[in-house]
């Protein structure tokens, strides 16, 4: 399976008498937003085309109504910091926020920060939230309505897999989706679309699968019959063209690891679990925009839906994130709503961090700060074809920094050491090209958009952070690593 099969232009650009113009908010009525966020959705939805069998309809017609981001990529391939950058709209290498911890607003310089929560406050709008927005705590106080559906988070009473072979479950359960936290994620939107405030509103919707456990109802694993399952393209020997220090990059989180995976034969097992999630979380979704489309506020609402990182599902040795790799970095980013081209399809590099000022831009957020380092999207809302002036660019601890192009990746990690794929003739990213002499130009071009003096971890970061100290050793999780020490995690 092609991990992206894409034409070189797949823009739908709609003649002007059908299309409206964009306009923004001090020109008419503020439009409301509904922000929904997804937790390890990589681009395996019908949309993206990133496995072949996934069933997503509601996600699919979500993007038909408006734009399509294919070339969309998180700040870092993990919850916290991810999320944090998307609602700062700074990167973890200006905040310092790199990992799980710690909660923004705990970090004195930003305890009065105006997150985009705030700049919607700001505006006059009735904020509210349910699910996961933040990771854990570090949303509370941020909106004016925190919704907290009735019911508590259910687990089988034997797990599925053997703990020796997986520190993470999954399998079919429970046996009715409304006993999920993501249905009554669901349900509490749903109510609130249809009582919505007399002030325009910023909603913000957050679902948590396909994050592990990956439990869903046994209805969604049977949509995805084992014996017939196609599994990603994956190479065993992968990661030998790669340098030692991005071996340490996948970091030790409770994930499951590959080979004990695969030693039990549990990987399409596995995968499977994970389209039966994707699935669970689209018919949630799906609920949500039925509200929405059955409301009196569906034409004047902005509808943004993304996730805040992928998810490796084998590809490059991994089952997990935490990587600088497309699977870990590429993510579905899409609008639809007043103004915004339906069916559009944009293949420009873009940025979670951009989605902050573009609404700042279109609902008219005065109140947003002046600082913020994405770039609004509406160009390419308004012509998917609209030039963008940069690459993606994805962090993960200072130093390690991926620059993604439409055309390559490049990669280079705190101890010097690169890696360069050409994404259109290699989209596996099998073969690393950095140290042909004939790129040696084009990964000049492409180091020139590397963070600059990257921010040191703030105090409450995780130590497991792969660093590069002043000794010239790497150290993970605090410990130095001799050159010579077997990879923890690998070998």
């Amino acid at each position: 399976m092609n991990r992206l099969t894409i034409s070189p232009i797949l823009a739908v650009v709609a003649t002007a008498w059908l299309l409206p113009v964009l306009s923004t908010a001090d020109e008419a009525q503020k439009p409301n937003v509904l922000f929904i966020s997804i937790d390890d959705l990589n681009d395996w939805i019908g949309c993206m085309g990133g496995h072949p069998q996934v069933q997503t309809p509601h996600l699919d017609r979500l993007a038909a109504r408006g734009t399509l981001f294919l070339n969309a990529h998180c700040q870092s391939p993990v919850c916290n910091p991810s999320r944090t950058s998307v609602m700062m709209g700074l990167r973890p290498t200006t905040t310092g926020i790199y990992s799980l911890q710690p909660a923004f607003r705990t970090v004195p310089k930003y305890r009065d920060y105006v997150s985009m929560p705030k700049a919607f406050q700001a505006a006059g709008y009735t904020t509210s939230n349910c699910g996961k927005m933040y990771h854990k705590d570090a949303g509370e106080g941020e909106f004016d309505i925190q919704g907290r559906p009735k019911g508590k988070p259910t687990r089988p009473k034997e797990r599925f897999i053997d703990p020796e072979t997986s520190r993470l479950d999954w399998g079919p359960f429970p046996a009715e989706d409304a006993d999920q936290r993501d249905y009554r994620t669901a349900s509490w939107a749903v109510e609130q679309l249809q009582n919505p405030p007399e002030q325009p509103f910023f909603m913000t919707v957050g679902f948590y699968r396909p994050h592990v456990p990956l439990y869903a109802s046994p209805k969604w694993f049977d949509l995805y019959p084992e014996d017939s399952l196609v599994l990603p393209a994956i190479r065993r020997d992968d990661r030998a063209d790669t340098p030692r220090f991005s071996w340490y990059i996948h970091w030790a989180l409770p994930e499951p690891r590959l080979k004990a995976i695969d030693e039990q034969g549990l990987l399409a097992s596995k995968v499977r679990a994970y389209l039966a999630c994707v699935s669970f979380m689209d018919a949630q979704v799906g609920r949500v925009l039925d509200a929405l489309d059955a409301s009196d506020v569906s034409d004047n609402t902005i509808v943004v839906c993304w996730s805040d990182h992928g998810y490796h599902l084998g590809e490059k040795e991994i089952t997990g994130k935490n990587t600088l790799w497309d699977p870990s970095t590429r993510v579905p980013l899409m609008f639809a709503g007043p103004g915004i081209a339906a069916g559009a399809k944009c293949e420009r590099p873009a940025e979670l961090l951009d989605i902050y000022p573009t609404l700042a831009e279109l609902c008219d957020l005065k109140g947003a700060p002046a600082g913020l380092e994405g770039l609004s999207l509406v160009p390419q809302l308004k012509d998917a074809e609209a030039p963008r002036t940069r690459p993606a660019i994805t962090s993960h601890g200072p130093g390690n920094d991926s620059v993604r192009t439409g055309a390559y990746r490049y990669i280079r990690y705190a101890d010097g050491s690169e890696e360069l794929y050409d994404i259109q003739a290699d989209p596996h990213e099998y073969t690393n090209i950095a140290a042909m002499p004939e790129h040696t130009e084009l990964k000049k071009q492409l180091a020139a958009h590397l963070p600059k003096n990257p921010a040191k971890p703030v105090v409450g970061s995780s130590a497991r952070l792969v660093e590069l100290k002043a000794d010239g050793y790497v150290y993970w999780q605090n410990e130095r690593i001799e050159k010579d020490a077997k990879i923890p995690e690998y070998e």
